[in-house]
């Protein structure tokens, strides 16, 4: 609940995205709170979860690296900018940004020792595994939900929040046309040569 609300998920690739899921802030925000970015990084690794729960870990696959590299950040973000570790408190680490010139990367000093960097990475790796464990319990709880929106992104390809809002909580399909859903020419899964699933 703490994150920005879902605008629009699709299956549809889109570079080198298997498929993405957009979320729009509700009204300006200027600083976040520890909430909001542990929500944020619950939501990244269900991706991953997911496909642990569904295929099993020997079928897991690298689709989920832009997300675990997201919340990999945005722990290490809190953790040595923003003073959100209980463990090394409100302070800053990491790297002299001072040096403004192109040979930066070379000459940049660091401003850790390696004891604490050893602590930023076992910090980082428990607010990354706190998520993680998040994401796992939501998901299981909710399998069923899993399921449904699966099963309604392989028919109708990409769904708005609304829509995705809706199947969750309404039980209720898109109120689009079956027909336009079942295009083969529109279809992902048409160019492939297959037909998408009869509408639920």
């Amino acid at each position: 609940k703490a994150s920005d609300p879902i605008h629009k998920a699709t299956i549809i690739t889109r570079g080198r995205a298997l498929g993405v899921v957009w979320t729009l802030p509700e009204r300006d925000k200027y600083s976040h709170t520890r909430e909001y970015m542990e929500a944020n990084i619950s939501k990244a690794m269900g991706g991953r979860v997911a496909e642990e729960m569904i295929f099993g870990h020997d079928k897991v696959t690298s689709g989920a690296s832009s997300d675990i590299s997201m919340a990999t950040k945005l722990a290490k973000d809190m953790v040595t900018k923003f003073g959100m570790s209980n463990e090394l408190g409100p302070l800053s680490y990491g790297d002299n940004e001072d040096e403004v010139f192109l040979g930066r990367q070379i000459a940049r000093q660091t401003h850790m020792s390696e004891e604490t960097a050893k602590k930023v990475d076992e910090e980082v790796k428990k607010i990354v595994d706190a998520g993680y464990q998040r994401a796992k319990k939501i998901l299981t709880e909710k399998l069923e939900d899993l399921h449904k929106l699966a099963k309604a992104l392989l028919v109708y390809e990409t769904l708005s929040g609304e829509e995705i809002k809706d199947l969750i909580l309404k039980n209720t399909e898109p109120k689009r046309a079956k027909e336009e859903a079942n295009k083969e020419e529109s279809s992902a899964l048409g160019s492939l040569g297959l037909k998408p699933k009869p509408a639920l």
